[in-house]
């Protein structure tokens, strides 16, 4: 697993990839999980950020796509 400073990771998503944060959620033990994603490209990367700031690529992959659930729709 990769990891690194977050903000530097964040840049490197953006530069490279033109992925920004898409969302975010907090995990176990702390940990900020986040997706980023290009609406551009489709391509998406999961990071998890540790409490001392080092956060490591989860997962990545394609074909990102942005869908809104309307209330009460089940999935």
């Amino acid at each position: 697993m990769a990891c690194g400073d977050r903000q530097t990771v964040i840049d490197r998503l953006e530069t490279r990839f033109g992925e920004t944060r898409q969302s975010i959620g907090l995990g176990r033990g702390d940990r900020v999980v986040e997706l980023f994603a290009s609406t551009e490209t489709g391509s998406w990367t999961i990071i998890v950020t540790r409490p001392d700031g080092v956060s490591c690529l989860l997962a990545t992959g394609d074909a990102f796509e942005d869908i809104i659930v309307p209330q009460g729709d089940p999935v």
